[in-house]
């Protein structure tokens, strides 16, 4: 979920603007050479291009995976998810509601069981890398939207940072353990799906938001003095170790720099365009023992109304990892 400060204190020389920093505007994307996401490479765009479209499932029925034991999936029960996440990076799915310790000794196993090792050391996270995300005014949480019954704009997990490929958010778990009294529901799309949708707009959207500095974070004053630098990088990359599609995208409107010029500003502009009625996009809300497993998809979350009675509010855990889903073989 997106990490943004309704009271920030990050510091920005572009608010409000949206303009990034003066750059030279000469240099070349840096592009792969060969491939579905090379623009050179049309036999092998238009194939990938196909073989996804053609696997897409109505966004209308979303497929929810029932699990007996979510701590140990069975061989077909991982056979399933894993035929969800190659359709559409994400994989929905239904266990029985645990209370919370229960249902946060289940995600870890969950994901472990998932060929998740590598995972994301937030400051709000358990010993078990899980973040609790719930109405709070914790420390180093207040102000924080996640943590409020605000809705929150779409975005990718982890988009703030960014120290290369290999160091990217690149998947993650959210686990219901229980939702608030009204709303909060989730919208869902596949990042593979936004970019096929600029593509055939204009191949030069895609080529603009896979450039190195496509997209800036200005420095952030955390609570405790230490000072986040600016973070600088793509929107689109190409993951090294599976060459599959990566994203990091925000639709906030402050504390943001958008490289300034044209080709950038008309792509921003298509994407915004894409996720407000794209026929992709699932809509659902998190139900108790339900959950989001995901090559982190673009996701945002609209506000809800929160259960009164204290310990009864929404509740669900989320874990982020470096590491690409990858579920194991199952025997036959």
């Amino acid at each position: 979920m997106e990490a943004v400060r309704i009271a920030s204190e990050c510091i920005s020389t572009f608010q409000g603007s949206g303009q990034g920093p003066d750059r030279e505007s000469t240099s070349p994307p840096r592009l792969p050479e060969h491939g579905p996401f090379a623009l050179d490479d049309e036999p092998a765009w238009r194939a990938w291009r196909a073989a996804k479209l053609a696997d897409s499932l109505p966004a209308a029925a979303p497929e929810i995976i029932d699990v007996a034991d979510l701590a140990h999936p069975s061989a077909d029960e991982i056979a399933r998810l894993d035929k969800a996440l190659a359709r559409s990076n994400m994989a929905l799915y239904r266990t029985a509601p645990l209370d919370e310790a229960g249902s946060r000794a289940a995600v870890a196993a969950f994901t472990r069981a998932c060929g998740l090792t590598r995972f994301e050391s937030h400051r709000s996270a358990g010993a078990d890398g899980i973040v609790a995300i719930r109405v709070t005014d914790a420390p180093r949480q207040a102000g924080f939207i996640p943590y409020s019954d605000r809705p929150i704009g779409w975005h990718t997990d982890g988009y703030y940072a960014w120290d290369g490929a290999d160091r990217a958010i690149q998947s993650m778990v959210l686990h219901c353990v229980r939702p608030g009294r009204e709303g909060g529901v989730n919208a869902l799309m596949d990042p593979d799906i936004a970019y096929i949708r600029l593509r055939d707009r204009d191949p030069a959207f895609v080529a603009a938001l896979m450039r190195d500095d496509a997209m800036s974070i200005p420095p952030c004053v955390e609570e405790d003095g230490t000072v986040r630098g600016e973070t600088v990088g793509p929107v689109f990359f190409v993951d090294p170790a599976t060459g599959r599609l990566g994203m990091r995208y925000t639709a906030r409107k402050r504390h943001i720099a958008w490289r300034d010029d044209a080709a950038t500003r008309a792509a921003v502009a298509a994407l915004v365009e894409i996720m407000a009625d794209d026929p992709s996009i699932v809509r659902l809300r998190l139900e108790p023992g339900m959950g989001l497993l995901a090559d982190n998809v673009l996701h945002d979350r609209s506000g809800f109304v929160d259960a009164e009675e204290p310990g009864e509010g929404r509740l669900l855990l989320r874990l982020r990892s470096y590491d690409r889903i990858a579920l194991p073989p199952v025997e036959v």
